[in-house]
């Protein structure tokens, strides 16, 4: 069963990543789908290196258990979120493709 609190925390995370906008303010306004992918993948890759810096800590015995169980659940829920978003957004140009012009 997956862990609730990583899922709290994944989710936390990417609530971080879209930029707070006003109504009536336009996605482009707030730096666009771009912005917001590579923003997702920047914050995606410090996690990863989080979860192996606190792996390394562990091996040396400078980190408490928990906490690197948390950095890698939180990793391993990235890791699905991004490939969600990619397996997403490559069907959605396969149906953009086979569409009579």
């Amino acid at each position: 069963m997956p862990n609730p609190t990583a899922a709290a925390n994944a989710y936390a995370a990417l609530a971080r990543l879209v930029p707070a906008a006003s109504p009536g303010t336009a996605p482009a306004e707030v730096g666009g789908f771009g912005a917001l992918l590579q923003g997702a993948i920047d914050k995606f890759v410090a996690q990863g290196r989080e979860a192996d810096a606190k792996s390394t800590q562990l091996a040396a015995g400078k980190a408490d258990l928990v906490d690197v169980v948390t950095a890698v659940a939180e990793s391993e829920v990235a890791v699905q979120t991004l490939v969600s978003v990619r397996d997403k957004v490559i069907a959605a140009y396969e149906e953009i493709m086979h569409m009579p012009i």
